[in-house]
């Protein structure tokens, strides 16, 4: 069995980075929700809020790492250009969708979405943790900001699945392969 390490550096962008980011929203959201709810205990004890600046500061370091290695590892395998007069793109993944007018359309709209929209994640997230340790227990006062906290945790959410799912069907019809194989075990 064997992958290859532009495979697996493509793997720990999107399932390893980007799934742990997508899953953590589900406590992050609710823990926000919870404190932001009409009728909702608005002071988080000095426990809560330290575990929860916790949480979200993991989610800022999850984030980052997920835009950072697409953007400075993955996408330059994605968009480099094939030597002239080549006729085999499968290395080439942008090329390769751009061939076909059945497919250039996963680059012109998925991968130019995705590249822009993932930005907004780790930029909403970071001020969500950033306003959230400020504040701190002062937020109980605050109903506005804590509202706004957590619509911005709800838009670094939308902005994770829009850019995961058009990496997830990108990778399906341009994957970035090659580099260096790395055998993970051997068959009988």
């Amino acid at each position: 069995m064997e992958i290859s390490f532009r495979d697996l550096m493509t793997v720990l962008h999107g399932m390893g980075f980007g799934a742990l980011f997508m899953l953590a929203f589900s406590g992050a959201i609710a823990e926000l929700y919870r404190m932001s709810a009409p009728g909702a205990p608005s002071v988080p004890t000095p426990r809560e809020h330290s575990l929860l600046m916790l949480y979200l500061s993991a989610m800022v370091v999850l984030a980052w790492a997920t835009v950072f290695s697409g953007a400075y590892v993955v996408y330059p395998w994605y968009r480099a250009i094939p030597p002239a007069g080549l006729s085999d793109l499968s290395n080439y993944p942008q090329r390769l969708l751009m061939s076909s007018r059945n497919t250039s359309g996963w680059h012109s709209l998925g991968m130019e979405w995705k590249e822009h929209v993932a930005w907004l994640a780790p930029i909403s997230i970071t001020m969500v943790a950033y306003v959230f340790g400020k504040y701190g227990p002062a937020l109980g006062k605050l109903v506005q900001i804590r509202h706004a906290i957590l619509a911005f945790a709800i838009v670094a959410f939308i902005a994770t699945g829009v850019a995961g799912a058009f990496g997830a069907f990108l990778n399906k019809y341009a994957p970035v392969r090659g580099g260096a194989a790395l055998h993970l075990m051997t068959g009988e």
